[in-house]
Order: structure tokens, then C-alpha cells, then sequence
């Protein structure tokens, strides 16, 4: 009751959300331009730092790997933004810029733009739910699996495994074979092979020109941590404990924006090295609207930020025990909520 009481409340609030953000829609050329530079530049500079730090002493190369990894997601980010169509005016810009970007985030630019940009328009469907978030299955489907088939989701949702382990995989199985093709696989399969054509021919070159062993050693290193950041960011987005998850009859795009998705509230630098991604429920209102111009959309239109799940970094670590989608709830639980809730009442 409580849920359908604020729920409304958001659609009258919001009845006019298209109007609001519409204003922040427009690219920046300048904008985009001044990103690609404090972004590149300093990722390429400290890539050589570490290639010759890690000849001296890899002690000597860590902070340098941390520091790098953001600016390989701010990288990303970038990308993300050009599958988009939001990042340039030009869409031929857009699309080499995120061929470009590709290469060094190891993520296939057109595939994944393509998954992504379903995810936007079906973020909380339960039906879809696997696309552009972390697995998750309900209450229901949980009791409803045998002792091997609980021990299996346990497992993937273990920390090391879920933010470890499922980055490895995807770069490696995901991003090379169409997982999600949409009943048109050649398709996908097509558009992985251009993709990955580029990521492999530079890395062949690169690889040739500075040496295999520490090519390999510095990149793989990055592109490993960069996963770790970006899988842990998508937790959070869409795994806070009030988020909203529906079956599509019952599924509502304003809803599954302000309520499915979190603000992530971290210091200026850190949305700054994640590209304001942190802005996750403005973001998904419109994926229109530049990374560049999210922070300004926050400060100006306060009602949009009024009914969303505010989430600072100590507030998020916690939502590592958020398992399962209890849909009586509409929360998400833990393995120790649901055994103290639910199997007492079986028993019972």
C-alpha cells in the first residue's frame, strides 16, 4: 500500500519529467572535446609510467594501476556516452570516438551500445533482468530451486566471485560471442567480430612495438581492476535495498528511473573519474543527456533527485548481503533475511 501510495505520488511529481530534462539533452562539442583530453592524455602518460615503474619495482607500480583505473573508467564512460549518441552531435564522431575508446576498455563498442541501450528501455523487468544488471533471482524462484540450484546462485552471488570472477568471464566469454543476440544472432555475431577486429589488431601492434610480457602485464592488469569498478558501480545502481523490480504488465519507465536506479553520492573527484555515472536515476530518465551535463541537471531540477535512493560509499559496502528480490516486499533481502523470514513460515 505504502509503495503505490509514493509511486503515485512520483507520477504526479514527475507528470512532466520530458519537459524538465529535454534542456540538457543537446551535446557540448567543446565539452566532449576538453574530456577526450583530460582523459586521454593523463591515462596514456600514466600507462607509461607504469610500463617502466613495473621494470623497477611493482610496488612501485601500484598506486599508478589505481590511479589509471579510474581514468580507464572515466575512458568508458566516454564510450558509454558515444553508444549513446550523447557525447558528439555528429553520429559518425560518435561512433568513432567509441571504436576508439573500445580498444582500451576491451568492451566492443557497437555490441555492447546495442545491449546497453536495450537495458535503458527495460531496466527492472524482471523478464530481462539479466540485461545491464548484476543476476538476480526472486524469493519465489529461490525456494522454488533444489539444494544444487540454491548452491549454485549462492556461489555467483558470493563478493569474489560476483565482482571478481563474472568481470573476467565477461571480458572473455561476454564481449567475444553475442550472449544477448535478440533472435539475431549473425547479426551480433557480425557486429563482434568488427568490433573485436580493431581491440585485436591494435593490441597486436602495441604488443609487437613495446614487448608481449609487459604489454600484457600493464593492460590486462588495468582492464581487470576497471572490471572490478564497473561491476561493483552496477551493483549499486540498480541492487539498493528499495529498488524496483516489476514483470512487465506491471512495469512503469518513470518508476523503474527514480526508484530502480540510486544516486551513488561520492566525493567530486570520484564522479568526476567515473564520468557522473553516480547520477544513475537522471541518467536514466534520458540517456540523451551528456555525462558532461548530469551534475548540472542534479543542482538545477531538485525534484528529480527528491524520491531517489541516495547512496553514499560506506552506505553501499552494505548492500554487499543484497542476495535476493523479495517481490511481497519490494526490497532486496539477504540469504539471512529470507532464512529467518521464510523458512521459519515453512516450517511453521
Amino acid at each position: 500500500m505504502e509503495n503505490e501510495i509514493l509511486n503515485s505520488e512520483i507520477r504526479n511529481a514527475l507528470g512532466n519529467w520530458k519537459e524538465i530534462i529535454s534542456k540538457y539533452q543537446e551535446p557540448n562539442n567543446k565539452k566532449a572535446l576538453i574530456q577526450i583530453i583530460n582523459t586521454f592524455l593523463p591515462f596514456l602518460g600514466l600507462w607509461v609510467l607504469t610500463y617502466f615503474a613495473l621494470k623497477w619495482s611493482i610496488l612501485s607500480a601500484i598506486p599508478l594501476f589505481i590511479i589509471n583505473t579510474g581514468f580507464l573508467v572515466r575512458i568508458f564512460i566516454i564510450q558509454h556516452d558515444c553508444g549513446h549518441q550523447s557525447f558528439f552531435k555528429s553520429k559518425k564522431l560518435n561512433n568513432f570516438i567509441g571504436t576508439v575508446c573500445s580498444i582500451f576498455s576491451f568492451i566492443p563498442y557497437k555490441y555492447w551500445a546495442k545491449v546497453h541501450n536495450f537495458h535503458h528501455g527495460h531496466s527492472g523487468q524482471l523478464e530481462v533482468r539479466d540485461i545491464g544488471d548484476i543476476p538476480t533471482i526472486t524469493v519465489n524462484e529461490y525456494m522454488e530451486r533444489n539444494a544444487w540450484g540454491k548452491l549454485k546462485y549462492r556461489i555467483w552471488r558470493f563478493p569474489f566471485v560476483t565482482f571478481v570472477i563474472a568481470p573476467i568471464y565477461y571480458f572473455i566469454v561476454s564481449c567475444r560471442y553475442p550472449t544477448f543476440s535478440f533472435n539475431n544472432k549473425s547479426k551480433y555475431l557480425k557486429m563482434l567480430v568488427k568490433d573485436n577486429f580493431w581491440i585485436a589488431l591494435t593490441y597486436l601492434i602495441v604488443g609487437f612495438i613495446v614487448g608481449w610480457k609487459m604489454f600484457i602485464a600493464v593492460q590486462l592488469t588495468l582492464i581487470i581492476m576497471f572490471g572490478v569498478v564497473a561491476f561493483w558501480f552496477f551493483y549499486v545502481q540498480h541492487q539498493h535495498e528499495f529498488s524496483y523490480k516489476h514483470w512487465k504488465d506491471n512495469w512503469d519507465f518513470l518508476l523503474s528511473s527514480i526508484r530502480g536506479s540510486s544516486y551513488y553520492k561520492l566525493p567530486r573527484l570520484f564522479h568526476w573519474l567515473s564520468g557522473n555515472i553516480g547520477y544513475h536515476h537522471i541518467h536514466h530518465l534520458s540517456s540523451l543527456i551528456p555525462n558532461y551535463n548530469l551534475p548540472k541537471v542534479y543542482k538545477e531540477e531538485p525534484i528529480l533527485n527528491k524520491y531517489v535512493t541516495e547512496v553514499t560509499f560506506w552506505e553501499s559496502l552494505k548492500m554487499i548481503r543484497h542476495k535476493l528480490w523479495d517481490e511481497k516486499q519490494e526490497k532486496m533481502i539477504s540469504f539471512s533475511e529470507y532464512r529467518r523470514k521464510y523458512k521459519l513460515n515453512s516450517a511453521a
